[in-house]
């Protein structure tokens, strides 16, 4: 002899199971994960966190950075700045090297970290959005016209002048020229 509420429970599975055959499911393809290549926990396509905070893993980032990067090179281009200010000299030397590094390593963000050496590849797609801002606000405000050539006085040896006068107190110094 059954109990009631074992007669409730079957009653309720048979009426749960009878929804769910009525359902239709689409198909659903999965993705076989066996590559050619072992993945590495922690290395490239294995890599599962970055460890820095609101920066997630990005699987494309290399190929983003040349895309950004060339992005700020064709935008400093197409700009009244002059190619000699000290900015664009300092910023396409900077783009020019992380593009050929990104470019020679496409599929190893390991060694474009490596040779950049400024972060990891999701931290220099964060430079590049970063730099092509601060190349609007150059653009925009032309702060190359404020910075003014200063000129330099060059002597490759200080101690062949005499009349250089230094902080120390005189008697150190005499007591210097004693001993010479």
């Amino acid at each position: 002899m059954t109990s009631p509420l074992f007669a409730i429970a079957a009653r309720g599975i048979a009426r749960a199971s009878a929804r769910r055959a009525t359902i239709a499911y689409p198909a659903i393809s999965f993705r076989s994960f066996s590559a050619e290549t072992e993945l590495i926990p922690g290395v490239g396509r294995g890599k599962t966190s970055t460890g820095l905070v609101g920066i997630p893993v990005d699987y494309d980032a290399v190929p983003k950075m040349i895309v950004k990067y060339q992005a700020i090179l064709d935008k400093m281009a197409a700009s009244d700045m002059p190619p000699d200010c000290r900015y664009a000299v300092d910023v396409t030397k900077i783009c020019n090297y992380r593009i050929k590094a990104a470019k020679e390593n496409l599929d190893d963000p390991e060694k474009v970290e490596e040779l950049c050496n400024c972060g990891q590849v999701e931290e220099l797609v964060i430079q590049a959005d970063e730099e092509m801002m601060v190349l609007d606000m150059y653009l925009k405000n032309r702060w190359w016209e404020f910075v003014k050539d200063t000129p330099i006085e060059y002597n490759p040896n200080p101690m062949e002048e005499d009349d250089i006068e230094y902080d120390s107190p005189l008697e150190k110094n005499e007591e210097y020229k004693d001993k010479e």
